[in-house]
């Protein structure tokens, strides 16, 4: 490589460094708990659209698959204009100010000029729009793989460039835990978002700097967005007819689609599995995360050893393996039932020199739903003389309460008298929340038939109640630590399994032809990225998320079985011939 090269290759990668701010800080560590935070405070736990009753996680699903169904829709098409024209980089551009634009807007949701009733609307309109920007993007920045280097390169600059992505996420997420944990105020969650949507800008600019415009010989003459989408469709619609001609290729892409929408489902989704499922708080949900960015780094370049020692077929095949068998993991974790009663969310504990309940609320306790209609709120009306409860708002005229806090967030404590608190335990029977009450030595605890450690209605509860009695609860392991471990094995296949794939379609295409296929290879990406979370949200809704969740990872085990019949040393010959004969180069014997 010449030292021009080797600058266009580390702008190629530093691209991955910008926009992984997006894919760690705002889409799987802080925006999805911000999001159910903010839907619970307007909502509760459910809310009807066009007549459905949704819960934040479904609702959440669907925008993710929302966003990457309008992109898939115009990969191909992008795909094909950008082969004909020299336009990669410009498109790269303008997605990216959408994308990046669109994660800065999110901070609006923390200031007034959002009302409290649609502060997550707004976040659910940004995130989309940042995510066609991202997915968008991702076209044209991968349809630049096959002109920084040859076949026996791309396993490493594809891999590496995965590893940037970690490494620059994983920092800037770790500035963002830093923040999170010792600063305070409504400001903070807002800055992460805007100054992701800045540093995914910001590392941009270097490689729209560094790396070059792919050359192409007769460029094409398009003279209106009409005559261009007509030809683009017309493209992609020839392609398809002659599917049979890279037969190898498009099954490849067929495996493609069934394993990468389970890996990119759990990426996605996996930010609000953890708080609406296992009870995690942010602060869980960073830590995790910030263990898959600084396990999968190094993991990416791993696996680029492991493809050169055998073949990068083999090492995809052993990453999804891996990936099969963590779902079969997830699938057991739980919270663990609370083994003392400064464990439950409402603590009641008689004094007796003052003859009084002393009452706190835990300080991980999500909020109370803010609408004032919600049956939360009729319930925390009802009893707000014994519980810790103070006024946050008045909507047309009724008060809307919370959670007694000071002015750094911390809970209040309040002393009631000596009530009955019987009627006050059917209400949080039947809530998401938990209650423990203290006299002396006797305790009386419950937990909510929605609180994350009641186990036991969902079909397959029955795997995780198994596994908490049997392994999780004798042993102490939190469910933190259980997530944890999730993230870590996740974390090592994740890079290895996005870089050689991307490397493996990009051997077996026609370099000529790069950005049409990888049109195609994003419209199967984000079609699986739109059927993942679609998936996800319907069985959550008829089921539950564990049933949802058991869903994702079936894709990826089809996925896996299916690549056992991809024969690669035929794709890569293929795309030869075919690249022969774009460039008139064809023999007579061909």
């Amino acid at each position: 490589m010449t030292e021009a090269d080797k600058k266009a290759v580390r702008g190629y990668c530093m691209y991955d460094w910008g926009k992984s701010a997006f894919e760690t800080s705002v889409t799987t560590a802080i925006l999805p708990p911000w999001f159910l935070y903010l839907f619970l405070e307007a909502n509760g736990l459910t809310t009807t659209i066009a007549g459905i009753e949704m819960s934040g996680t479904a609702i959440w699903s669907y925008s993710v698959g929302i966003a990457t169904l309008i992109v898939a829709m115009l990969s191909p098409s992008f795909g094909v204009i950008a082969d004909r024209r020299m336009i990669k980089m410009w498109w790269l551009r303008i997605l990216t100010y959408l994308g990046a634009g669109a994660t800065f807007l999110l901070a609006l949701a923390g200031t007034g000029l959002i009302p409290i009733s649609m502060k997550w609307a707004w976040l659910m309109i940004m995130f989309v729009m940042a995510n066609i920007g991202l997915n968008g993007a991702g076209v044209f920045y991968n349809a630049l793989l096959p002109h920084l280097g040859d076949d026996t390169q791309m396993d490493d600059i594809s891999n590496r460039a995965f590893a940037y992505g970690y490494f620059g996420g994983g920092i800037l997420l770790l500035v963002h835990l830093a923040m999170f944990l010792s600063l305070t105020g409504d400001w903070v969650i807002p800055f992460i978002m805007a100054s992701s949507g800045i540093w995914w800008f910001g590392f941009s600019l270097l490689t729209f700097k560094w790396v070059p415009e792919p050359h192409i010989e007769e460029e094409m003459e398009l003279t209106s967005f009409l005559e261009s989408s007509k030809f683009a469709l017309s493209e992609v619609a020839t392609t398809l007819k002659k599917r049979k001609d890279f037969r190898t290729l498009f099954f490849f892409m067929l495996a493609y689609f069934f394993y990468i929408d389970g890996i990119n489902s759990v990426t996605a989704l996996a930010g609000v599995f953890g708080p609406a499922v296992l009870g995690l708080t942010t602060t869980d949900l960073i830590l995790a995360i910030l263990a898959i960015q600084f396990v999968a780094a190094p993991s990416a370049i791993g696996f680029t050893k492991i493809a050169e020692k055998y073949s990068t077929k083999s090492a995809l095949q052993l990453s999804l393996i891996i990936a099969t068998l963590v779902g079969v993991l997830a699938l057991t974790f739980a919270p663990l039932t609370p083994d003392s009663h400064d464990g439950y969310d409402i603590q009641y504990t008689w004094d007796e020199e003052t003859e009084t309940y002393h009452a706190v609320v835990l300080s991980t306790l999500g909020e109370l739903a803010q609408d004032p209609d919600n049956e939360e709120q009729e319930w925390a009306i009802e009893f707000r003389d014994i519980l810790p409860v103070q006024v946050n708002d008045k909507v047309d005229e009724a008060e809307v309460l919370e959670w007694a806090k000071d002015s750094d967030g911390q809970p209040l404590s309040v002393d009631v008298g000596n009530a009955s608190l019987d009627a006050l335990k059917a209400k949080i029977a039947d809530s998401r929340f938990s209650m423990s009450i203290k006299s002396g030595d006797d305790v009386d605890s419950l937990a909510g038939i929605d609180h994350p450690t009641n186990l036991g209605d969902g079909p397959l509860d029955f795997i995780a109640e198994t596994a908490r009695d049997l392994v999780w609860q004798p042993l102490g392991i939190s469910v933190t630590i259980q997530f944890m471990m999730l993230g870590v094995m996740f974390g090592s296949i994740m890079g290895g399994c996005q870089g050689l794939s991307r490397s493996l379609f990009g051997q077996m295409i026609p370099e000529s032809r790069s950005a049409e296929f990888f049109g195609f290879f994003g419209f199967f990406g984000k079609v699986a990225a739109f059927i993942g979370p679609i998936l996800y949200g319907t069985l959550a809704i008829i089921f539950d998320d564990r049933v949802a969740i058991m869903s994702i990872f079936l894709l990826i085990l089809t996925g896996t079985i299916m690549m056992r019949w991809v024969d690669v040393e035929d794709g890569i010959a293929v795309a030869k011939a075919e690249d022969e004969r774009n460039r008139g180069l064809t023999s007579a014997e061909e």
